[in-house]
């Protein structure tokens, strides 16, 4: 008979669902967590005497109270003083940014780069050259909790070792073990691909928030997906899971730098945009996705065939996700963001077409509600999932 969880076992369970909670959701009244967490109020006070001690909440009486009585306190949480790095390794930029607790955004190194192949020791050295920078602007109480970083390629799950990324990089790279070293903050650096990060991140604090089965699709050079299932990102059984730019959907078509042809990635990435609208070479990037659809609007033929063309197989790739997955909502992220809103009505004729009806009839398409910094605030959640899962083991550790 297996014995049940110890009163250790719950108490680091319930101190890690009350920030999270306070992380995800903002200040939050003792009152309010009483009633989500279906705890007594002796309970949720000792709780927050805990986390208010660690110094990783503070609480505080409301700004404004409209009831008769004592009012509630309220928890907040320290952004200024507990944070994570969050990296995001991109074909054509590379950003760091220090996100506090809450997720808030406290500084932020952005550098656009050519899309040639990286260095691992270059790579590492920019990144955590960046993260020193803004280590010795922080105050002497502050406190590095965790890092990680979005790539745009596959990660193996055991270990966080770069095993291919067709635009970005040659072979298997330990690229979270190199990281690691050059930080030197006593901490591993999780790595995770940019899309499932992204699906993360539009989950958690983006257009997806409480909606517990999404499909995020990301473009930049290349097309990634980031699947959340029951409320779970899927990430397959060595965490290569969604990668559906991949999927075929013209066999015989484009060649695709993963050795396939006719895949998604092929048929509506960057090139194919802007080759289809006779306007490759000029100008490359998401800039250059957002000028088709420009022009688009203006009554240019040429880019609005471009756009046509590229929508009908966007729209096939998500015809068959939709079928597989029965998402309550897909979203648009990255370049395709401006590649679905160009092209939604190619996208949604394809819907209808190749689509179940049961599937399609309550799908909600949309897109990004964080923008670019999608993978970048998904990098950082994936950091805070440590001090989610045991808050006052990771602070100590983190402050030893």
């Amino acid at each position: 008979m297996r014995a049940g969880p110890s009163q250790e076992d719950i108490r680091r369970h319930n101190l890690g669902a009350l920030l999270r909670h306070v992380h995800l959701g903002g200040p939050i009244s003792r009152a309010e967590l009483t009633s989500r967490m279906g705890l007594n109020r002796s309970t949720i006070m000792a709780l927050t005497s805990d986390l208010t001690a660690a110094g990783l909440v503070r609480e505080e009486l409301p700004r404004e109270t409209r009831r008769a009585g004592r009012p509630s306190l309220v928890v907040r949480p320290e952004s200024a003083r507990v944070y994570v790095f969050a990296f995001d390794v991109g074909p054509d930029r590379l950003a760091v940014a220090r996100v506090g607790l809450g997720g808030v955004i406290l500084d932020r190194r952005e550098v656009p780069r050519d899309r040639s192949r990286f260095k691992l020791d270059e790579l590492a050295a920019t990144l955590s050259g960046f993260a020193r920078q803004m280590r010795r602007r922080t105050r002497a109480d502050t406190v590095c909790v965790g890092a990680a970083a979005a790539v745009s390629g596959g990660v193996r799950k055991a270990d966080g070792v770069v095993t291919f990324g067709p635009n970005l990089l040659d072979g298997e790279v330990p690229f979270g073990e190199e990281l690691d070293r050059r930080l030197g903050l006593g901490l591993p650096v999780s790595v995770g691909n940019d899309a499932n990060l992204g699906a993360l991140a539009e989950h958690s604090r983006g257009v997806g928030a409480a909606v517990k089965d999404l499909i995020y699709l990301h473009g930049d050079v290349g097309i990634g997906g980031g699947i959340i299932a029951g409320g779970h990102l899927l990430g397959g059984h060595d965490g290569y899971g969604g990668e559906v730019g991949h999927m075929v959907v013209n066999p015989g078509g484009r060649a695709c730098g993963c050795g396939s042809s006719g895949c998604l990635e092929a048929e509506v990435g960057e090139r194919a945009l802007l080759e289809s609208a006779g306007r490759f070479g000029a100008q490359q990037g998401r800039d250059a996705v957002r000028a088709v659809v420009e022009a688009a609007d203006r009554g240019d033929i040429g880019a609005q065939e471009g756009l046509k063309r590229v929508g009908e197989w966007l729209g096939l790739g998500v015809a068959n996700l939709v079928n597989i997955f029965n998402p309550e909502m897909l979203i648009f992220g990255g370049m395709l963001r401006e590649i679905y809103l160009g092209s939604a009505a190619q996208v949604r004729t394809q819907l209808t077409l190749h689509a179940m009806a049961p599937q399609r009839d309550r799908l909600r398409l949309r897109t990004s509600a964080l923008g670019d910094a999608a993978t970048l605030v998904g990098a950082a959640e994936l950091a805070f999932a440590h001090v989610l899962s045991d808050p006052l083991e990771v602070l100590a550790r983190a402050n030893a």
